[in-house]
């Protein structure tokens, strides 16, 4: 008789046990720059409106407030959510902020969840020179044009900036850089990066 390995049930998205490897916590304090990704359970959709969009711009710059951080670029999809965050002092702490914004953010979703864990990418220091960084950030405003659902970055109305004083500002504008770059330069307290942090290996 041929084996048939055991089917594994669904995960319960209440469940978070679930763990992906992450880096050390240093990785993410400071002047940490990361990409994160929030993905909903099983890839419910249905949630993704106006009023959710308001809601989490009013919630984000809660986080950007409690953690000092900016966020450069976010992209909101049906079914999952793109952040790109920037600490500006030594005590940011973005794993904190992370769970400050799951947590309040996840009853918008009802009845859907949020999968256990949000999945980071720490940006390395070539990648967060300025050309590159930006490449990063246009990867992250391209995601409806590959799933078909824009034509055009700028055509999706669910992508944008978040920096605490500055509410009109458009990641997809022509002038965004330079003004951003200013606005960090500003914001950035000068012994944000001054940490000790071990080599970026997954726990």
């Amino acid at each position: 008789m041929k084996f048939q390995p055991p089917v594994k049930p669904p995960r319960d998205p209440l469940n978070r046990k679930f763990n992906l490897p992450r880096l050390c916590r240093e990785d993410y304090q400071g002047d940490a720059v990361v990409m994160w990704t929030l993905t909903v359970f099983d890839r419910a959709k249905g949630w993704l409106n106006p009023c959710f969009h308001h809601f989490f711009r009013e919630l984000m710059f809660h986080v950007a407030a409690r953690e000092d951080l900016v966020c450069p670029i976010y992209c909101l999809m049906p079914d999952h959510l793109h952040l790109v965050w920037m600490g500006l002092r030594r005590d940011t702490d973005q794993l904190n902020g992370m769970s400050f914004l799951r947590t309040h953010l996840e009853p918008e979703l009802s009845p859907a969840k949020f999968q256990p864990q949000a999945h980071d990418a720490v940006l390395r220091a070539e990648q967060r020179k300025r050309n590159a960084f930006a490449q990063v950030c246009f990867y992250v405003a391209a995601n409806p044009v590959r799933a078909t659902l824009a034509n055009q970055p700028e055509d999706w109305a669910f992508t944008g900036s978040v920096l605490p004083g500055y509410p009109k500002l458009n990641p997809l504008a022509e002038d965004y850089w330079p003004k951003f770059w200013r606005i960090y330069a500003k914001l950035r307290q000068s012994d944000a990066g001054n940490l000790v942090r071990p080599s970026m290996k997954r726990k």
